[in-house]
């Protein structure tokens, strides 16, 4: 009787870490992704090789890339895919953000990131304003 109700309680216990393994999976929201696609107006930015994304929710990430000439499109419309630096934190913080702002704190709020752009596309030769 004791090996039933022990291998029972195993099997429950099984069950509920799978359960939260599941759960835990979906709920990987865009946050957290590693690579990302991006669309807004290309500046340089403070340093050398260093360039600043604004999107058009007010979102700005400093970029940089080894393989894509992020200069000649500065003040263009650009969309740019790249893998986002430390994307797990960068995820955490967007994650307690977004929860701030449903809570009615921090409206303002924006996201701010850093990308190694792997590919680049101008979409316009100016910004929008």
């Amino acid at each position: 009787m004791k090996i039933r109700i022990g291998m029972a309680f195993l099997a429950l216990f099984m069950f509920a870490g799978t359960a939260g393994l599941t759960s835990a999976q979906e709920t990987n929201k865009t946050t957290h992704k590693k690579t990302r696609t991006l669309t807004g107006c290309l500046q340089k930015g403070d340093s050398a090789n260093e360039y600043r994304l604004t999107t058009a929710k007010g979102s700005t990430w400093e970029i940089k890339s080894d393989t894509v000439k992020l200069g000649d499109h500065v003040a263009h419309t650009v969309t740019i895919t790249g893998v986002v630096s430390n994307a797990t934190m960068h995820g955490m913080k967007e994650d307690a953000k977004a929860e701030a702002k449903e809570h009615g704190m921090d409206k303002d709020s924006t996201e701010h990131g850093h990308m190694t752009v792997t590919h680049l596309k101008m979409d316009s030769d100016s910004c929008s304003k």
